[in-house]
């Protein structure tokens, strides 16, 4: 079997193409495993190395060396490649996915992660053509996450840090908006300020909105949080935060389903595992079994 490491060099807060080549060529060579390492050089890049690596039809291992980003790109290369498993070497700001994992920092180890063991998970596709493993959202969360890249290279500037900056200019600019949501047929025409669509459990650098999501149960799990005022966003978000909805039922509703319609009044932000999406008409769906995932033997990832 084939072991494929793509290095995104724009992941995290510095190059670590070095640092991540010598690492992986001295446990590869260690271990006398057959293995690849590409780089790549833009936006997209990770996913059409993935996905020309899946079409050979070849059993093959592939390791997305970056943040949630570089992860996001390489599950778009895979969809439908039942010879391919991926995981996450992480270097990125983030690394949210596999915090639902007992062990994360194990992921750090290219020892441990050659001793692995597999799960098939599920995703989120969304606009049809754009899948997620971990979490999507709309509204002031969307704007706030996908913002965060500017922020997240200034000097001692920190993943939650860099959140908390987008954070605070994205909630000057305006908190909620009107949207119409239909989920597996219940409706809801309101305004809203955040709207989450989950599979797994963290995002933005420390956020834990869905701490009962689980990536394999066949289901989404769904916050809406209500449009509410400037004064009251705080408050909401540390409660959205800390996956504590059920304290503010009346405003931060929890739903499972398995298709969500958003119809935004004009085009929107859409975050797809950190990603930046454009929509009107957002439709997110789930998919079940549709990738697998291997991780650190011995590890759990079930809430």
């Amino acid at each position: 079997m084939k072991h494929l490491f793509i290095i995104n060099p724009a992941a995290g807060k510095y190059d670590k193409t070095g640092e991540f080549t010598q690492k992986i060529r001295e446990t590869c060579e260690k271990n006398c495993l057959a293995s690849e390492i590409l780089v790549s050089r833009a936006p997209g890049d990770c996913t059409k190395i993935a996905q020309a690596a899946a079409a050979t039809g070849d059993p093959v291992h592939i390791y997305a060396c970056g943040g949630d980003g570089t992860l996001n790109e390489v599950v778009n290369g895979v969809v439908g490649c039942p010879n391919a498993a991926i995981t996450h070497f992480p270097g990125g700001t983030g690394n949210d996915f596999i915090k639902i994992f007992s062990d994360p920092d194990a992921f750090r180890s290219l020892d441990r992660l050659l001793d692995c063991e597999e799960a098939t998970f599920d995703l989120i596709r969304c606009q049809e053509d754009h899948y997620s493993l971990n979490i999507c959202s709309v509204g002031l969360d969307a704007r706030i996450g996908t913002s965060v890249g500017k922020y997240k290279r200034l000097p001692l500037v920190s993943g939650s840090g860099a959140y908390a900056l987008s954070a605070g200019v994205n909630i000057v600019k305006g908190i909620s908006r009107h949207y119409e949501i239909d989920i597996d047929g219940e409706v809801f025409n309101d305004r809203q300020t955040m709207i989450c669509v989950a599979n797994g459990r963290w995002y933005g650098g420390g956020f834990n909105p869905t701490p009962k999501a689980e990536p394999d149960d066949g289901v989404l799990d769904i916050l809406l949080v209500k449009g509410v005022s400037r004064f009251a966003v705080a408050k909401i978000i540390g409660k959205y935060k800390a996956g504590k909805y059920e304290e503010m039922p009346d405003i931060i509703r929890h739903f499972h389903g398995k298709k969500v319609v958003v119809r935004c009044d004009e085009e929107s932000e859409i975050n797809v595992d950190g990603e930046l999406l454009l929509g009107k008409d957002i439709t997110f769906e789930i998919v079940p079994q549709a990738v697998r995932f291997f991780y650190p033997k011995g590890l759990t990832y079930h809430a």
